[in-house]
């Protein structure tokens, strides 16, 4: 789960993170009332999205007066942001975060993340920050410091101090920057975040450090220990179907493809796609209905994906261990018969019960078409697609 960056900063702010002076609006109004209260005579307006790149797409706008702030929040409030990341669809804007405009010297990056390589947590900084830091990332790898932490060592100074030379902070700054790291480490660890980004870290003109931008990405499978966090999550900012397929905890992923994917097992799953894929077909999307699946279950996956109306085939594709076929193929029977599916479907049964579960659909006088294998499936819904 994402937040975002007003609620990352609300974050920062009670674990001693420096981050300027702001609030969220929702309204042109708020956005002018937060300006007046902030004082100045210059502001930035930001859209609130769960996208990078919402400098280069128009979402941050600077204000010089107090009739641009209004002029701005108009603009963008109720619109859709569309960036490198959002895909042509773009994402709602429904909060601002209005903000002072603090003059800076330098941007950098830091951030910190959960490495599942190392299995070790582990901090990234550059002296290269601001809006194009993936390109740095990809062209110039060099001028990017990694360090991960012993688990039985914790937070070493030393560390912070290799983070510092590779920033370019001295003096005071050095300690700034230390304990800016070990106040991240703790907001990571006590709320079990995935990352917490900052870019740009600025280096303002007084010298110290202050983040310009906070990304944080929670952890989904600690959320039940975090209701606050929870009381965050922003639905209008996910994928509807992805939303709804938590709800009957499927693991969904939209893709572009035309050929929707119902397997069990996310190893299993994968392997579908690159069959598909090895054979001039696009999935339509990831779906892992899970070892223990019900009959319910396979329902309202069917539901999930042929609501999706780019899916022109369906490949089902279970191999029966904890789970038995001929359940699966009930589930398939009952799924087919509510929906009324009119597109072609595929299915691949295999393991325990599969034979039974083969006969079902036989039986079933339902236009399914059965598959030997993965392979056999993967031909049969790629040629259906086309």
């Amino acid at each position: 789960m994402n937040l975002h960056e007003y609620q990352a900063k609300s974050l920062f702010r009670a674990y001693g993170i420096p981050v300027p002076a702001g609030e969220p609006a929702k309204t042109p109004e708020k956005a002018l009332e937060i300006a007046q209260s902030l004082g100045g005579n210059r502001w930035v307006v930001k859209a609130q999205v769960h996208s990078g790149g919402r400098g280069k797409a128009g979402g941050v706008q600077l204000a010089e007066d107090l009739a641009a702030v209004k002029t701005a929040a108009k603009r963008l409030l109720g619109t859709h942001l569309i960036t490198h990341q959002t895909g042509p669809k773009g994402l709602p804007v429904e909060t601002l975060l209005i903000e002072e405009v603090r003059a800076f010297e330098r941007e950098l990056y830091l951030s910190i993340l959960v490495d599942r390589g190392s299995a070790r947590i582990l901090f990234m900084g550059s002296a290269a920050g601001g809006m194009d830091i993936e390109k740095v990332a990809e062209e110039t790898p060099e001028k990017i410091l990694t360090t991960t932490l012993h688990p039985a060592a914790g937070f070493q100074a030393f560390k912070a101090r290799e983070m510092a030379e590779a920033l370019g902070l001295q003096g005071v700054q050095v300690k700034a920057l230390e304990h800016l790291m070990m106040a991240m480490l703790r907001l990571l660890e006590d709320k079990d975040l995935s990352q917490i980004e900052i870019n740009p870290l600025i280096v303002t003109k007084e010298g110290k450090l202050q983040a310009l931008d906070a990304k944080i990405s929670v952890d989904d499978n600690a959320l039940f220990l975090h209701p606050d966090l929870q009381d965050l999550r922003d639905l209008g900012q996910e994928d509807a179907t992805e939303s709804k397929a938590r709800e009957h905890d499927l693991s969904y992923v939209t893709l572009d493809g035309t050929i929707g994917c119902m397997v069990n097992g996310a190893g299993l799953a994968m392997a579908t796609l690159d069959v598909i894929k090895l054979h001039g077909g696009e999935p339509a999307n990831f779906l892992d209905v899970g070892g223990g699946t019900t009959a319910a279950k396979v329902a309202e996956a069917f539901k999930l994906i042929l609501s999706d109306h780019k899916v022109k085939v369906l490949l089902v594709n279970i191999f029966g261990g904890i789970v038995r076929c001929n359940l699966i193929a009930e589930g398939i029977i009952a799924a087919v018969q509510e929906v009324g599916v009119t597109i072609p479907i595929i299915v691949r049964l295999e393991g325990t019960n599969a034979e039974e579960g083969r006969a079902l659909l036989e039986a079933s006088g339902l236009a399914l078409i059965t598959a030997s294998d993965l392979d056999d499936a993967a031909k049969k819904a790629v040629e259906a697609s086309q």
